[in-house]
């Protein structure tokens, strides 16, 4: 079961800025970091979740969603509490860039009812089931490229839900519960925990305009990877045709999805959709499977592999280093050649590699639209399963500082260090700036003596940056090299430091 992204209601359509009312901070989290405000988000069609708010994460500076399920029965949920706890647990372990980032959760316990508020990744861009309404309404036909890079990331998001240890079932894959950025970033909503522990049951899934994305399996059996497949394939329809038609019913009839699927021209994208849409579970393929069809597998592995190094190790080059490197290649000159003694062989020349377009696949990478994990062996990612604070725990962390710092996952993507030395030479400033992967960066600074060491004084920094061990040693040995040089350098200079 999953959880759709919120979109904020249109009550206040028109104004460029939030009134005051909207604005009010309404509660705080027992660490003081997330402040929910009163302006409503729509929450969709997930199950359980009595209301959704705009949050401010008071540490980061962005916007999240603060949503909150409600048992009235305190004995229902106490039979259901380390159940609860086990779920939300394994939600925050999820991490990958085309899913919805869960970020915390925490209990509250009243005489007359508990809560289980947690606090999700807010996406302001729209659902896809959006844009594919507004391309429509444009008259406009759906980029195939587009449709391949869309595809493969969905499935990526799913392959990682399906190799975990163990599985997780997204259970809830509909075009509202997927989500476009501005820079063709798809996301997913973030897996939600069986709604079951609330007494809903499935009853979302009745909702007659969404019923045609779950399997004809469903309710038969227990959730399998293969009914995340077929809801897979009906987003991968509907996105190909812009929408699948109902002719007036309620619900989308098969007539209709067979009808839609039979008006796609291109034939590898009708094998495509159809496997996907096989009646017996079975017969379908895997997530895995899937992104290596030759409809979305274009991109070289060796192309791929160099792509990621190159963005995994940016902070070695320069800046604009690519387009500078281009300028300097003879547009005429053979780049490589295929030889053949039977035959005239091949020759491949920087004429035939744009520059631009080798500039915007280096963004899609960096972006995360052709993450590497779908292309390495296949291995189960692990679920840590950590214990969570109980309530009395919880109290006890109340305090206006920002709650205690958990493991860091997110990576250094770039970083840039300026040394400057005073007019009398008694002591260095450095600045670090280091350039995070989900675009809230960070930046230290501090004064360098003589008598440092610059082993001693990267250590330090890198201790402050909070960073992951293996960007650690990277920060460390950059920071190390850059004050070792600049003291070379001033010694040159006739500095006397």
């Amino acid at each position: 079961m999953t959880m759709s992204v919120p979109e904020r209601k249109s009550g206040s359509e028109g104004k460029e800025e939030e009134s005051e009312d909207e604005s009010e901070i309404l509660e705080e989290s027992p660490c003081g970091r997330w402040q929910k405000r009163k302006e409503q988000v729509s929450q969709g069609n997930v199950p359980g979740v009595e209301s959704a708010s705009l949050a401010m994460d008071t540490e980061e500076g962005v916007e999240v969603v603060w949503n909150e399920v409600l048992f009235s029965d305190k004995k229902v949920f106490k039979a259901q509490e380390e159940k609860i706890k086990e779920m939300f647990e394994n939600l925050m372990q999820v991490e990958h860039p085309n899913i919805v980032k869960f970020h915390k959760y925490w209990l509250d316990m009243k005489e007359s009812q508990a809560r289980v508020i947690f606090i999700t990744e807010y996406m302001s861009s729209g659902s896809l089931k959006q844009f594919l309404k507004k391309t429509k309404k444009n008259h406009k036909s759906m980029n195939v490229k587009a449709w391949k890079r869309w595809c493969t990331q969905i499935l990526s998001a799913l392959n990682y839900l399906h190799s975990c240890d163990p599985p997780i079932i997204h259970g809830n894959l509909t075009c509202d519960t997927i989500f476009i950025q501005h820079n063709g970033l798809i996301k997913i909503g973030s897996v939600f925990p069986d709604a079951s522990i609330h007494g809903k049951g499935r009853q979302h899934r009745d909702e007659q305009r969404n019923q045609h994305f779950f399997a004809p399996e469903y309710g038969a059996c227990e959730d399998d990877y293969a009914m995340d497949i077929f809801s897979f394939g009906i987003c991968a329809l509907e996105m190909a045709v812009l929408e699948i038609q109902a002719n007036g019913d309620t619900a989308v009839s098969k007539e209709a999805i067979v009808h839609a699927g039979q008006s796609l021209e291109d034939p590898l994208m009708r094998e495509f959709t159809q496997s996907c849409l096989r009646h017996e579970a079975k017969l379908r393929p895997t997530a895995h499977d899937l992104l290596f069809h030759r409809v979305l597998f274009e991109v070289h592995s060796l192309k791929l592999l160099a792509a990621h190094c190159l963005i995994n190790n940016q902070y070695l080059l320069p800046e604009n280093c690519v387009e500078e490197k281009t300028k300097s290649f003879d547009p005429s000159a053979v780049m490589a050649e295929i030889k053949h003694e039977d035959r005239q062989g091949v020759q491949l020349k920087y004429s035939h590699v744009s520059p631009l377009e080798l500039d915007k696949f280096l963004e899609d990478v960096k972006n995360g639209i052709y993450p590497l994990m779908n292309f390495a062996s296949s291995r189960p990612h692990p679920v840590p399963r950590a214990l969570s604070l109980s309530q009395e725990q919880v109290e006890t962390v109340k305090t206006p500082t920002p709650e205690p710092q958990e493991t860091e996952t997110r990576k250094v993507v770039q970083m840039h260090c300026n040394l400057e030395s005073n007019e009398e030479g008694t002591k260095t400033h450095l600045s670090l700036f280091l350039k995070m992967d989900d675009k809230l960066h960070r930046q230290l600074s501090c004064d360098i003596l003589p008598t440092d060491t610059s082993k001693d004084l990267a250590s330090e920094l890198v201790h402050y940056a909070f960073i992951t061990e293996e960007d650690s040693e990277k920060v460390a040995g950059f920071l190390e090299d850059a004050i070792g040089r600049h003291r070379v350098r001033a010694l040159a200079a006739g500095s006397t430091h």
